[in-house]
This record gives structure tokens, sequence and C-alpha cells, in this order.
């Protein structure tokens, strides 16, 4: 017999379509290659771009943002506070943009690996001709297999701290995150464990 028309029916989707990512950085190396590597271990790569727009001050970051963000759904801005005269500058200037998040760390980047190795609030400020990135990198390289970090190697730091080291720091960044807005201080503290759950969310099929 036959099959009737209706059973030719397509059954109406389940899923909701995956939404397409942009993630401008600051670093051009170490930073970038760790989102990278991050996005392919939870398979969300095929839906994220990963990018350093050839500026490394806030604003200019954000201003890319703005003009690419039409072929994207969401945008993330990966920046440093560090002593950045603009950052606040460019967290105004992506106020107006829905599709634009500052993902933010304070005082940079470095901070975040430095969670990998426990949980601390104490504040990094410019001492001498120091900045307080630079204090955080010189902290980063008295840890285990760290004493080589430099923010300019394209070196795996992802696959290097995957495991507990991993899961620590995504714990102790929302921690940070908690603490700043409870203390009124954000220094130091994190958003990077937000890009982290965004990958997650990636890699599993969203029902609509």
């Amino acid at each position: 017999m036959g099959r009737s028309a209706k059973s030719f029916d397509r059954k109406g989707a389940r899923f909701k379509p995956q939404p397409k990512v942009l993630i401008l950085c600051e670093d051009s190396k170490s930073g970038k290659r760790y989102l990278e590597d991050a996005s392919h271990y939870f398979r969300a790569n095929t839906q994220v771009e990963i990018a350093h727009c050839g500026v490394t001050h806030p604003s200019g970051i954000v201003q890319e943002a703005i003009k690419r963000q039409r072929n994207f759904d969401k945008v993330f801005c990966a920046l440093d506070r560090d002593t950045h005269i603009c950052f606040d500058k460019a967290v105004d200037i992506a106020k107006p943009h829905p599709k634009i998040k500052i993902i933010a760390s304070y005082p940079c980047f470095e901070f975040w690996l430095l969670l990998h190795f426990g949980y601390s609030r104490k504040p990094f400020t410019v001492t001498g001709k120091f900045s307080p990135g630079d204090l955080v990198a010189k902290e980063l390289r008295g840890k285990s297999n760290m004493e080589n970090y430099e923010k300019g190697k394209d070196c795996s730091y992802f696959r290097q701290l995957l495991g507990e080291p991993f899961q620590k720091a995504r714990v102790f960044g929302a921690k940070s995150l908690k603490d700043a807005i409870k203390d009124g201080e954000p220094n130091p503290s994190t958003e990077i464990h937000l890009l982290m759950d965004e990958f997650e969310t990636l890699s599993k099929p969203q029902l609509i």
C-alpha cells in the first residue's frame, strides 16, 4: 500500500538553531589560544570565532565588535582592566548594544590562570615600574610548571591546566565575581568562567 501524503510531512524542528558567536581578545597569543582550545574542548568551535582585531586597547576592541556584530548573534569582548585609561569608556560604548557583552578581568586574563592554582582576593596595584598585570604574571610564574609563562607565548595553557585545576578555576572564577560584587571591589576578579559556561551551552542542543 502506498504511503499517504501526510506520512511524508516533516516533523517540526525540536532544537533551536545554534547561535553564531564572536569573541574578540586583547591578547593575540596565550589568552586567544586558551579560549580557542577551550572552545574545541567543549566542541563549540563550529559556532565560535575567536579573533584578535589588531588593537589592544579596550575601546578599540569594542568599536570593532560594534562594526562586526551584524554577522553574529552574540559578541563577547574579553578585556583586561589593568592600567587601560579607556576601559570605562569601552564599557560605556558597549552598553547600547545588547548583542555585545564585556568579559572583564581585573587586572588581567592571567588572574584567571592564577585561579587554577587556588583562590585569592589579594589586590594587585601598580608597584614601582610594574603594572598590576605584570605582578599577576610574576605570581603566576611562581606556580608549578608555569615558570616560563609569557603573555605573548603561543602555548596551550588550557591543555596544560585541564582537569582538576580547570574545574577549580571555574568555581573560583564565579566566587571571585560574587565576592567582587559583595565587596564593591573588582580587583581581583574575572568573568572568563562565563565564556566557559557559554562554550558548554553551545555544545548541547537547546530544545525549542
